[in-house]
């Protein structure tokens, strides 16, 4: 379903224990220039999520999203003093320059 570097594990299991929570929700939402942003933040699984879990740490990825997330690396990213979770996806045509939105190439949505 997604993958999860070492490190994007890690440093997720150090966010859940200074966050209290042990459910980080993957998805989209649309909006943004490209159409469709990437949801990334602590939440509650509900029934209808699907979760991959990893142990200390799980993901819920709700049922739109799936179609769009499968596939996915979660990936820690750090350039110089920056550092956040990086969604790569082989499903995405491109990104706006701010590379918040996003655009999917619907020929690879099931």
């Amino acid at each position: 379903m997604i993958e999860v570097t070492d490190e994007a594990l890690a440093k997720a299991i150090q966010k859940s224990e200074d966050d209290g929570r042990s459910v980080i929700r993957v998805g989209v939402t649309g909006g943004g220039c490209a159409g469709f942003e990437y949801i990334f933040k602590f939440d509650e699984s509900t029934d209808s999520d699907y979760i991959v879990d990893y142990g200390k740490i799980k993901f819920a990825i709700d049922p739109m999203s799936k179609p769009y997330i499968e596939g996915s690396t979660i990936a820690w990213e750090q350039l110089g003093l920056n550092e956040q979770f990086k969604i790569i996806n082989p499903k995405e045509q491109s990104a706006c320059g701010c590379g918040v939105s996003i655009q999917f190439d619907e020929n690879k949505i099931r």
